[in-house]
């Protein structure tokens, strides 16, 4: 298989996985579903991508079990949210104000205002996963793939950390107006989205050892973006602050993105 028939066959299972998910979110009238099935088309299209080498390489296998192991641990963790918490409130929001807007119904606003941004988004975001997998050569693992390795699993056990420390102060209901402290979020506002992004750059060593994979390097890019300045920190943050009582003082204390000691008050003069 060329470079080319295999993206455009990845292409094509993007599609019709997220038609498929689409289906599912207007038979539950919650498109909710889609942020479950980020993460496991990510190792839909590792997987794709593997099945259609002649020969997959260590690099290949890397790269698959990596990203399924990130897919399934944020699946997991999506399908306990909307189990728990209901309907994302961003998709709410979106949907309602495309039918007060535009006269839009549930199926064309969860199309046009969800579906159609993602499917694109996961393609170009796992582009690691996949150009990193075609090059024959170099046959083994070189040093570029065992960092890019560690600093995947490092990126991984981070945000999971992160994720494990919220749910449980968030299960006290003496936090329910308080900010989040302590443990990993002492040190980022959002130390679940710099293990996101650290996980994906190291995808991208893993890949960048070889010559397609380099050409990659515009997914982790994307997505750091995306988490730092589109739908993830500003869009959280405008929330938190109308939310939790001295969220400014936090802001001003705390690293946004990359964990740093928190900076000392300032004393009055």
């Amino acid at each position: 298989m060329t470079l080319i028939s295999i993206l455009v066959t990845n292409l094509v299972v993007v599609a019709a996985a997220f038609l498929v998910v689409w289906l599912l979110c207007l038979r539950l009238k919650d498109p909710t579903p889609i942020d479950a099935y980020w993460g496991l088309g990510m190792g839909v299209l590792a997987t794709s991508t593997l099945l259609q080498l002649a020969e997959p390489s260590a690099r290949s296998w890397l790269l698959v079990v990596l990203c399924w192991a990130w897919a399934i641990r944020l699946a997991s963790y999506m399908i306990w949210r909307w189990h728990n918490h209901g309907p994302d409130r961003r998709y709410t929001r979106m949907i309602e104000k495309s039918r007060e807007k535009r006269g839009w119904g549930f199926a064309l606003s969860s199309m046009m205002l969800v579906i159609v941004p993602q499917a694109p988004l996961q393609f170009i975001v796992g582009l690691p996963i996949q150009l990193g997998q075609v090059a024959e050569e170099p046959a083994g693992l070189g040093v570029l793939a065992l960092a890019g390795a560690a600093v995947a699993v490092f990126g991984l056990a981070w945000e999971t950390i992160a994720d494990v420390q919220l749910i449980r102060f968030r299960k006290n209901p003496e936090n329910a107006l308080k900010i989040m402290k302590t443990g990993l979020w002492r040190y980022s506002r959002h130390p679940n989205y710099f293990g996101e992004a650290t996980f994906w750059w190291g995808l991208f060593l893993i890949a960048a050892e070889t010559v397609p994979g380099r050409y990659s390097v515009i997914g982790p890019i994307i997505l750091t973006w995306v988490l730092f300045s589109w739908s993830g920190l500003p869009t959280m943050e405008h929330r938190m602050r109308k939310q939790k009582l001295g969220y400014a003082d936090y802001i001003e204390s705390t690293s946004s993105f990359i964990p740093m000691p928190p900076a000392k008050k300032k004393m009055d003069s």
